[in-house]
């Protein structure tokens, strides 16, 4: 258990000293908080992923629409169904186990979702009996997770037991000047993910392919399915959705984050910058524009002219290289010349994250803040129709005069035919 701490640890201070110059001693009392795996066969998960009674929802994360049907991931743990035959009263019919999950599409009653390293393709034609049809191994090479720990690749890890223990420690720091000292050590426990498109997106257009939120990494446009690891782009052909065939994986930089698509072009969001690829040539996706920025997390969509990238500022820990962002905002950026995108306007947000247009309302999750409906006609003046403070929200899709959102509190669908007078539908709650 020694070694799971320290390979596994996130230490986390609990003293703060006020520092003078030269050499001074404190106590200080420190947490390690560790998580141990818990593994099952592949052949014990492969057989538990079925079509389960529907289980509440806990933890909302990425969503995807198909027809009548809502898929919310529920982090790590597996895939929700809802019933949203009237959006007035939506039901959770049902729940597939999916160990590791992140992302999911679905084409032609075909679900694709992460199971760590792998994506799977499962049948759901059947939602009460869904059968995996295919297994593609190590399309998210990154999910191995990293520091020290080494997964057993023979077993998928199911599950992780919290493990805490706490020491009290003398410490010597000598210091030059006056302020407030934070000590941090120890590898955190790092797994990938994050925690596409609205109906003016490539994909919206056939019946047969699911729309995806403004956070996902995977999404479809006419046979073939894009996804995006942390730092390569895959294309696979879907014509048979049953058999996903990898065309190409084309490298793309680092911390790449979500995947847009619209007009046969991707736009891809990081932590540092917005990257434009031209599909014309399906099966070999190539490099148009980009657009740099400091180090955020990232999202993006687009219409003909101009793309819209929401920055969340990191607070606390940084995940880019130490760099800390002052203020969270949203930037919109001309696109007429895709080879050299250009920043136009910026605006303050609080905590933005998943945004969507209809027409000339957008859409934008900003935490905390709320969602906020602007009228965007014109991207210089920005108007804020109305704040919905209720909840914080994470993504969200606009279809068929409907928001649909995925919030800390759950699911919430509104009515948006009339965009001045915005009615709440429906919720389902996430349950403690």
């Amino acid at each position: 258990m020694k070694k799971m701490f320290r390979l596994l640890s996130l230490l986390l201070i609990s003293s703060l000293a006020f520092l003078l110059p030269g050499c001074i001693k404190d106590k200080v009392t420190t947490t390690l908080v560790a998580y141990e795996p818990v593994y099952k066969t592949k052949a014990e998960v492969l057989q538990s992923i079925r079509g389960n009674a529907a289980t509440p929802l806990r933890q909302t994360g990425k969503i995807a629409l198909y027809g009548n049907y809502i898929f919310i991931n529920e982090v790590n743990k597996g895939v929700h169904i809802i019933d949203n035959s009237n959006p007035a009263a939506p039901v959770n019919t049902g729940f597939i186990n999916i160990p590791g999950n992140i992302d999911i599409a679905i084409r032609n009653n075909m679900l694709y979702a992460d199971m760590y390293t792998d994506m799977l393709t499962i049948d759901i034609a059947s939602m009460s009996n869904v059968t995996v049809r295919k297994i593609n191994y190590n399309i998210f090479p990154e999910r191995m997770y990293t520091g020290d720990f080494v997964a057993d690749t023979s077993r998928y890890i199911v599950d992780w037991v919290r493990h805490e223990a706490t020491e009290e420690r003398e410490i010597k720091q000598v210091r030059d000047n006056i302020g407030i000292g934070v000590w941090m050590e120890g590898d955190a426990l790092s797994q990938s993910g994050t925690f596409n498109n609205s109906p003016t997106a490539a994909n919206s257009g056939t019946k047969s392919n699911s729309i995806g939120g403004s956070m996902a990494r995977f999404t479809l446009v006419n046979n073939y399915l894009y996804t995006v690891g942390r730092s390569y782009l895959s294309a696979f052909d879907v014509a048979n959705a049953a058999d996903p065939a990898l065309q190409s994986v084309t490298p793309l930089g680092w911390d790449i984050e979500t995947v847009y698509p619209l007009n046969n072009k991707l736009f891809i969001g990081s932590r540092t910058g917005m990257f434009i690829y031209s599909i014309e040539n399906p099966t070999n996706p190539s490099p148009l524009g980009s657009f740099s920025h400091a180090c955020f997390d990232d999202p993006v969509i687009a219409n003909e002219n101009y793309a819209f990238v929401t920055l969340k500022a990191t607070t606390g820990v940084s995940n880019c290289w130490g760099m800390s962002p002052q203020q969270s905002q949203m930037d919109i950026i001309d696109i007429n010349n895709l080879n050299n995108p250009v920043l136009i306007k910026t605006y303050n947000m609080e905590e933005p994250m998943g945004l969507s247009l209809a027409g000339d309302n957008l859409f934008v999750c900003d935490g905390k803040g709320g969602l906020k409906i602007f009228n965007a006609a014109d991207v210089n003046n920005l108007r804020l129709l109305r704040t919905i403070n209720d909840i914080q929200p994470f993504d969200v899709i606009t279809y068929d005069n409907r928001a649909l959102v995925v919030a800390k509190e759950g699911f919430v669908q509104y009515d948006c035919s009339n965009i001045n007078n915005i009615r709440k539908l429906s919720t389902i709650t996430v349950e403690k």
